[in-house]
């Protein structure tokens, strides 16, 4: 059987810079930055002290409060993606009439563990009689993607996976695959995070990972400057509606990107460094465009993992060096978290509806904060300002602790 297209219908997002297709897209044209210095715990004993906090976040704007109750804020988050994106792609649903040839494939880096955090001090203070009862529910991977099938009756294929901050493209490259392969007609796809709780976030801070730029929060995000000091720690979801572009032509609605590449693999190196030489990067982004049956001059616009942490943009760098070649002094590149920050396992979601809009709008974000270029991250980072720019295909990098790699290409 011939391998079946598959295009994006809907979007859906909650970020630092705002919410639903409309407002992460206003958020990046604003051009600054979403990060702040933390307010939701106090973190005045902590190295970092910023992160991407969302503060406007309502859900019973997305539901009634009988049917999120027992439900942690990443899942929550991860509900109300889902239907701003079944909304914006017109996808019928029914929880009473379940649809078999609609799936469900989700990412988290740490899910409900934040929950769990909040709970064991529940515990610490009043034993285990007064903890929630749905704390059992909450902790594991898979209760982001569970309750979006519970709740809008998707019961074909379900993926859920927690594989550090690749989560969300690998989520859309498994949906992106399960169509392809005609297991599905339409997955539901995407990430969820909620990390902002003191221990969760005080770990990453223990290791030094994180930046310590806590007198300019705005600036603590800075990839490929000279002057970056790690990622900035944020919250956040995103959801993309893929569907067999013959079932989205059947139903008439607006197309926004064709999903064609996809691969994902592992440096085998370090838990928190990438492999020096690149070259299982450079390995994940070529089997990417082979797949999409591109040649990297087809590549109008890369969006970067972009990190800002010292090793990672070098290394990606490198990658992008091996992989195109002449042409990667040509081809703009930028990183986003210095909007959304790093919502870890939703960042790759986030920045794959960020790479279906600058496909629909005809315009390039930029990399914010890019003020004293290292010189070893040398190539076209569409610094500062955004760029009006029609390209016909987006390469979006994603490479997380524990070495995973994951990449996607969408094309107009």
């Amino acid at each position: 059987m011939n391998p079946r297209r598959v295009v994006v219908t809907g979007l859906g997002a909650v970020t630092t810079v705002g919410h639903g297709k409309e407002g992460l897209w206003q958020g990046i044209q604003r051009g600054r930055s979403g990060i702040q210095r933390i307010s939701r715990f106090d973190a005045s004993a902590l190295r970092s002290q910023v992160a991407g906090e969302i503060h406007d976040f309502q859900v019973l704007e997305y539901f009634d409060s009988h049917r999120i109750k027992r439900v942690d804020r990443c899942a929550q988050m991860a509900m109300a993606v889902t239907k701003m994106a079944v909304e914006d792609a017109h996808l019928p649903y029914n929880r009473e009439k379940p649809y078999p040839d609609i799936g469900v494939a989700f990412g988290t880096a740490l899910g409900g563990t934040p929950a769990a955090e909040e709970q064991h001090r529940v515990f610490l203070q009043h034993g285990i009689g007064v903890i929630k009862p749905s704390l059992a529910i909450q902790v594991f991977g898979g209760s982001g993607s569970s309750h979006i099938a519970i709740e809008f009756g998707f019961v074909g294929p379900s993926n859920a996976n927690s594989n550090s901050c690749a989560s969300g493209t690998m989520a859309v490259g498994e949906g992106y695959r399960l169509i392809r392969e005609g297991r599905a007609k339409a997955m539901i796809t995407g990430g969820a995070e909620a990390p902002l709780f003191p221990l969760t976030f005080g770990a990453f801070d223990v290791i030094k990972a994180m930046s310590q730029c806590n007198d300019a929060p705005e600036l603590a995000c800075r990839p490929f400057d000279a002057q970056r000091d790690g990622f900035v720690m944020g919250e956040g979801a995103a959801a993309l509606v893929l569907e067999d572009l013959e079932h989205a032509t059947a139903r008439g609605v607006p197309i926004y990107a064709e999903v064609l590449g996809y691969s994902n693999n592992n440096d085998g190196f370090h838990m928190t460094a990438p492999r020096p030489d690149a070259s299982c990067c450079a390995r994940c982004m070529r089997d990417t465009l082979a797949e999409a049956r591109l040649s990297p001059v087809d590549i109008g616009y890369i969006n970067a993992h972009a990190s800002s942490t010292p090793l990672n943009d070098k290394t990606e760098t490198l990658a992008i060096k091996q992989v195109f070649g002449e042409h990667a002094r040509q081809v703009p590149i930028s990183g986003t978290k210095p909007f959304h920050s790093h919502a870890l396992g939703a960042s790759g979601a986030i920045e794959a509806v960020v790479c279906a809009l600058a496909l629909r709008h005809e315009y390039l974000p930029p990399t914010l904060n890019l003020r004293a270029p290292d010189p070893e991250c040398d190539l076209d980072y569409v610094p500062n300002t955004g760029r009006q720019k029609r390209v016909d295909y987006i390469l979006s990098n994603s490479f997380g602790f524990g070495g995973i790699n994951a990449c996607v290409v969408m094309g107009r």
